[in-house]
C-alpha cells in the first residue's frame, strides 16, 4: 500500500490524501469490530452489581430491542455503558462520542446524558441530588432520556434475565457504523 510522502499537513498533496482515503477505508469498516472487542472488556466484575456491565449492556440492549425500538436506538443501548473502562467518572461522554457520527442527534443527547438521568434512581442513596437531572427539564430529548432510564437502563440488572448474546447485535452494529453520519438519518 503507498503512503503520503508529507511528514506536516500543510505540505500534503492530493495525491497523498488519495493514498490515505484508501487505507482509511478498510480500516474504517472494521469500526464495529473494534468497538465490540472494546465492549467485551464490561465483562467481569465491574464494582459490585450482580452481573458484569457487559450483561447490563446485553440487557440494556435486549429490553430496547424486544420493545421494537429502532437499530440505531439498540445500538445506544447495547454501548451506553463502553466508556466504564476508560473513564468511570464520565463513560457516557465516552460512548456519546464514539455514537455521535452515526446516530441521530436526539439518541446522541441521550446517550450523552444517561449518567444524570439515571440518578435519579438511586442519587439520594449516595448523598447526591436525585432530581440532578430536573436542570435539563424543558430540553427537547429531556423525556426520551428519561424513558430510556426508565424502561431499559436501571431495570436491567437482573441475572435471571434471557438476554440476547452479543453475536445477535453484530449485525446490527455493523449497519448503524456503516452509516455515514447524523446529516444522512432522520432524527427520532
Amino acid at each position: 500500500m503507498e503512503r503520503a510522502t508529507f511528514t506536516a499537513m500543510a505540505d500534503g498533496t492530493a495525491q497523498d490524501w488519495q493514498h490515505i482515503i484508501a487505507a482509511y477505508t478498510p480500516f474504517h469498516r472494521e469500526l464495529p469490530d473494534r468497538v465490540l472487542a472494546h465492549l467485551k472488556l464490561l465483562d467481569g466484575d465491574m464494582g459490585g452489581f450482580r452481573i458484569d456491565r457487559l450483561q447490563h449492556s446485553l440487557q440494556t440492549a435486549t429490553r430496547a430491542h424486544r420493545a421494537g425500538e429502532s437499530e440505531d436506538y439498540v445500538v445506544c443501548a447495547l454501548l451506553h455503558d463502553i466508556g466504564d473502562t476508560l473513564a468511570s467518572g464520565n463513560h457516557p461522554d465516552i460512548a456519546a462520542a464514539i455514537l455521535k457520527p452515526y446516530v441521530p442527534e436526539s439518541m446522541h443527547w441521550m446517550v450523552e446524558h444517561h449518567g444524570i438521568f439515571q440518578g435519579y434512581y438511586f442519587f439520594h442513596h449516595i448523598g447526591m441530588d436525585r432530581d440532578a437531572r430536573e436542570k435539563f427539564r424543558g430540553h427537547p430529548h429531556f423525556e426520551a432520556t428519561a424513558r430510556f432510564c426508565e424502561k431499559y437502563d436501571q431495570n436491567s440488572f437482573d441475572p435471571d434475565y434471557d438476554a440476547m448474546p452479543l453475536d445477535a447485535f453484530v449485525p446490527m452494529c455493523q449497519r448503524v457504523f456503516a452509516s455515514r453520519s447524523t446529516d444522512a438519518k432522520v432524527d427520532a
